[in-house]
């Protein structure tokens, strides 16, 4: 096995699981449910989007990369929250030296890969998740190495609205009605939707071939482990109460092909529900519920648990 030396492109598969909870709280919602908790209709087990913990893991790479008031160079985020993506295809060509009229117009196809090789080099986001940049200002495509699927609680869940009440209107108009009729001003009527309890089970791909083709680097997969183990430290909100990442389970192959399938390496970690009868309303509940065997693992497959193994992975 080669060196992990922090600016070498990784050159060996990973899997991993990431564990994680929510108490009291919404972990992400659904815009077409009325932002209710994202659920599965049969089996009314709760789910959180890729989009949602790769949203979550850029806001901690900008909060963690920021320099005196700027992205250190590379780590730079694409997807930006009220960001305009035309914006950064711009800097591309720039750098390039073509002015706005001339990004616009260009139909060269090395031009837009040196583009696209701009944007993997400065983005952390396009270098490991991709990017569909082939916009007016074409950037190219970008196919990333680190890919997520949903999140899914081990329990079904129960989506609560609850509602609640703001001692205060925001207009004129509104406190003069609520005076009339009342006498005085009786506030806002809102909702809240939470989940009480529940906790998700997501897997995760580090392909090292995409990674040769986006430049991903050790420093890069030791940048987006540690956003997975801390993302919710720094994304606290109040619709969200509390989330915690309660584990990260990194299986790492010897080889770039990999050395064991990945679906029969996730299931060394079983999680046993608690059933409809026992709902669950704390982590701890499934303390003994949870099982890793880490015995007779696959020839070429080291198994680490991250955060508390985190130096040990990226040991030289």
């Amino acid at each position: 096995m080669s060196s992990k030396d922090p600016k070498s492109v990784i050159d060996r598969r990973y899997d991993f699981v990431l564990l994680f909870d929510v108490t009291d709280g919404n972990p992400n919602g659904d815009p077409d449910a009325g932002n209710l908790p994202r659920l599965d209709p049969q089996t009314m087990q709760g789910f959180v989007t890729d989009g949602c913990l790769k949203r979550k893991v850029r806001d901690y790479v900008c909060l963690k990369q920021a320099g005196e008031g700027a992205p250190l160079p590379g780590y730079a985020v694409y997807v930006q929250i009220q960001g305009v993506l035309e914006r950064e295809h711009y800097r591309a060509y720039e750098f390039l030296g073509l002015s706005q009229e001339e990004a616009r117009e260009n139909k060269d196809v090395k031009k837009t890969d040196e583009a696209r090789r701009w944007m993997c080099s400065n983005f952390f986001d396009v270098r490991a998740f991709g990017a569909v940049m082939s916009l007016k200002v074409n950037c190219g495509q970008v196919r990333g190495p680190v890919q997520l699927t949903f999140a899914r609680s081990v329990d079904p869940i129960v989506p609560l609205e609850i509602t609640i009440v703001r001692k205060a209107v925001a207009t004129e108009d509104e406190a003069a009605k609520q005076t009339e009729k009342h006498g005085y001003v009786t506030g806002t009527m809102g909702r809240k939707n939470t989940v009480p309890y529940g906790l998700y089970r997501g897997y995760g791909f580090v392909n090292p071939f995409l990674a040769k083709d986006t430049g991903f680097t050790y420093g890069d997969l030791s940048v987006f482990f540690d956003a997975l183990t801390r993302m919710f430290e720094l994304d606290r909100s109040a619709s969200r109460g509390l989330m915690t990442t309660r584990g990260l389970y990194v299986f790492e192959h010897e080889s770039a092909l990999g050395n064991a399938h990945a679906h029969e390496l996730f299931e060394r970690l079983h999680i046993e529900p608690l059933g409809s009868e026992n709902p669950p309303r704390r982590f701890e509940d499934y303390r003994d519920r949870i099982t890793l065997d880490d015995q007779n693992l696959s020839n070429g497959v080291t198994l680490y648990r991250l955060p508390a193994e985190h130096d040990k992975l990226f040991a030289p």
